[in-house]
């Protein structure tokens, strides 16, 4: 029990050093901002590998949006036509939050275990035109 509670302990000790702390209302502020880090990701996927991959990442996201405050949106998908074309929108309160995100160990996880599964990864910097509505995006979707 001791051993479990020690455990506990050093997680969250270690999340709290990896800036886990932040604020929702300082997040919102850099959301606001135009501070947010908007990325498209572009993989390759070899075929032998796929529905590997594909249930390694669908774990990541979930974790990502789950435990990570600075995590807006992680949204994968495929192309219809080449399921091997993996696309990700990712989007980050802040150029921090996508640093924090890359330590995290569900990242580093997901990271070393797909190394040799992806064959090609282009990682393509975005600015949004209309950073003002992107809150809207979120809102209009009822569940």
């Amino acid at each position: 029990m001791l051993t479990k509670k020690l455990g506990l302990l050093l997680v969250l000790l270690h999340l709290s050093l990896l800036g886990f702390g932040q604020s929702d209302d300082a997040l919102k502020a850099d959301a606001d901002q135009g501070k947010m880090m908007v990325r498209i990701a572009e993989l390759e996927i070899g075929t032998d590998y796929l529905d590997e991959y594909l249930e390694i990442l669908k774990e990541e996201s979930e974790a990502s949006l789950r435990l990570e405050p600075g995590v807006i949106c992680i949204y994968p998908m495929f192309q219809k036509q080449n399921p091997t074309q993996i696309r990700l929108l990712e989007i980050y309160a802040n150029k921090e939050a996508y640093e924090l995100h890359l330590k995290t160990p569900h990242f580093q996880k997901y990271k070393t275990t797909t190394a040799e599964m992806v064959k090609d990864l282009k990682l393509i910097d975005m600015e949004a035109i209309d950073p003002e509505s992107m809150s809207m995006v979120f809102k209009k979707y009822k569940f």
